[in-house]
């Protein structure tokens, strides 16, 4: 049986690694403010905590987006 991976599916993919570039980027604006505003502000906090988010959402996408799904279309068979 061949799995065939959707559109959809390789959408998610790709938002995988956009996920990736969106926490690098969080951690690339963090290290340019902490001199200015150190990490007990509140900006530092939510900028951390959403690198973090953006890290594990983007493991869980491509996972998601490199798992065989069978298809689930009722086919005839005559």
């Amino acid at each position: 049986m061949s799995y065939k991976k959707g559109a959809i599916q390789k959408a998610v993919y790709y938002s995988g690694f956009a996920s990736f570039v969106a926490s690098i980027a969080c951690l690339v604006y963090l290290y340019s403010i902490l001199d200015e505003l150190g990490w007990e502000h509140v900006i530092s906090a939510s900028l951390a905590a959403s690198s973090v988010f953006f890290a594990s959402m983007g493991i869980v996408l491509i996972v998601i987006g490199k798992t065989n799904l069978p298809s689930f279309k009722i086919e005839k068979t005559d």
